[in-house]
């Protein structure tokens, strides 16, 4: 059976095709039809646009891989904001995912240097502070001036979770320790706020 619970066959129009629609379906997002439809695209579209494709992903695998400081993704040692000169370098967000990070740059926002999990602690799923990049973000702290770390892991239990481990783990170092503010955005109304934004925003009112 594939992910989406459906058997897997061969296509009328051979293993091929059937191959390729089940490596699609295995995407993230992409249903057995939707896989389809893809397949059916590539094998329309010029053999020089699919073989581009092909390259593309080859090309990125084989270049792109975590930085060496902060674990985000890069094609050099370090990524292209750890080896910005401009950006804050005492102040560190951490996030779950590299995703994460381009989320959060796309505000325009945060001038600080950003640390990547790897994902979050969940003992459910076999995930324990070993399997991230916690020890690393530790000897960050510890070694390299910081003085403010923003917890931007996701407002889930484990993420919840994964910022209470960290912090317990830095609670006797000199650094500052915040997280994003949650609660309701600006334009929308409290009626069809849930009582998790709503709880959320009463604990971090601040001044007006």
């Amino acid at each position: 059976m594939s992910r989406s619970g459906f058997e897997r066959k061969e296509h009328p129009f051979g293993q091929a095709v059937s191959n390729l629609i089940d490596r699609l379906s295995d995407l993230p997002g992409i249903g057995r039809k939707s896989a389809e439809r893809l397949a059916h695209h590539l094998l329309a579209c010029p053999e020089r646009d699919a073989q581009a494709l092909a390259n593309a992903i080859i090309e990125v695998k084989q270049s792109v891989h975590p930085c060496s400081t902060c674990f985000n993704l890069t094609e050099g040692d370090i990524c292209t904001i750890c080896g910005d000169p401009r950006r804050d370098q005492h102040v560190v967000c951490i996030v779950e995912q590299p995703r994460d990070v381009t989320s959060l740059e796309a505000s325009g926002v945060f001038r600080g240097l950003y640390h990547v999990l790897g994902g979050r602690i969940s003992p459910l799923d076999g995930i324990g502070p070993e399997n991230l990049t916690i020890d690393a973000l530790v000897r960050r702290v510890r070694n390299d001036g910081v003085t403010e770390i923003v917890m931007a892991t996701n407002p889930t239990l484990e993420g919840d979770g994964t910022a209470l481990f960290i912090s317990n783990l830095l609670e006797n170092d000199s650094v500052e320790i915040t997280r994003l503010a949650r609660g309701i955005a600006s334009g929308s109304v409290l009626e069809f706020a849930n009582k998790e934004m709503l709880a959320d925003a009463l604990r971090g009112r601040s001044r007006f």
